[in-house]
């Protein structure tokens, strides 16, 4: 919600100090700032975590159709590793399912949840500034009379426009001072709320990564091939390619 002011009815005296309209600016701006982060950052969570599971499950579904392939019938050694990589993917998805619904819960949720009470907030605000409306016409209404002749129907006229102006002027010191005293109270409570979700943010992350470090350890020692480095693998897949390009049926006409 964007708070603008209306310019109709304005009266000439000054019914609210500008000091304290640059507070209440100041605050709800604030708080404006604080929702549109809200917002953001509970759309990026989602994000992350639709991410996070369509990578395990792809990674599952890789391994499946790798399990599939013909070789695993013909080959026992590729067998072998196909398994304990399928193993360690559907290890690595489970942890990944409970990381996420443990972001859903202590940290999506509880965002959600926050951002639900600015409706709220922004309404009280128009409320606010309707009182305001209401305020400004009924003294420039006042001003008015002030201004003319004071004749017998001008003071009665007078007299009826101070009435109706008395519970209007406090229906919004009691809306400002609400607002102007609660808005800082719920923009310095973002911290206390927030801090139990992040701190089960990063503990959810540690626990996930902790686990999957123990995973691939494993698949590593399963894998490996005594004896075998990264370069003597990378320049036997070499040689081997080599071999399939000599073929004539892959030749260059």
């Amino acid at each position: 919600m964007s708070w603008i002011p209306f310019k109709i009815g304005q009266p000439k005296k000054q019914i609210i100090p500008k000091t304290v309209e640059r507070d209440f600016e100041r605050e709800y701006g604030k708080l404006q700032q604080l929702e549109e982060q809200t917002k953001r950052l509970q759309k990026d969570m989602k994000k992350s975590t639709d991410a996070d599971l369509a990578m395990s499950k792809s990674a599952v579904k890789i391994s499946l159709d790798l399990l599939s392939n013909p070789l695993c019938e013909q080959d026992q050694e590729f067998l072998n590793m196909v398994t304990a990589l399928d193993t360690a993917m559907k290890r690595m998805d489970a942890f990944n399912q409970e990381k996420v619904n443990q972001i859903q819960k202590t940290v999506i949720e509880p965002l959600k949840k926050f951002g639900s009470v600015f409706p709220s907030l922004n309404m009280a605000v128009k409320r606010r500034e309707q009182a305001l409306q209401d305020y400004r016409r009924l003294q420039a209404k006042v001003e008015k009379y002030e201004e003319k002749e004071k004749t017998g129907p001008v003071l009665a006229k007078l007299h009826q426009a101070r009435e109706e102006l008395r519970p209007v002027r406090e229906d919004f010191e009691a809306k400002n001072k609400q607002l102007l005293d609660e808005m800082p109270r719920f923009y310095g409570s973002r911290l206390d709320y927030f801090q139990p979700s992040f701190e089960s943010l990063i503990r959810a992350q540690v626990v996930y990564y902790s686990e999957m470090q123990k995973i691939f350890g494993d698949l590593t020692q399963q894998l490996d091939q005594p004896g075998h480095s990264d370069e003597q693998r990378e320049r036997e897949n070499e040689a081997k390619l080599s071999e399939l390009r000599a073929l004539s049926i892959v030749a260059d006409d």
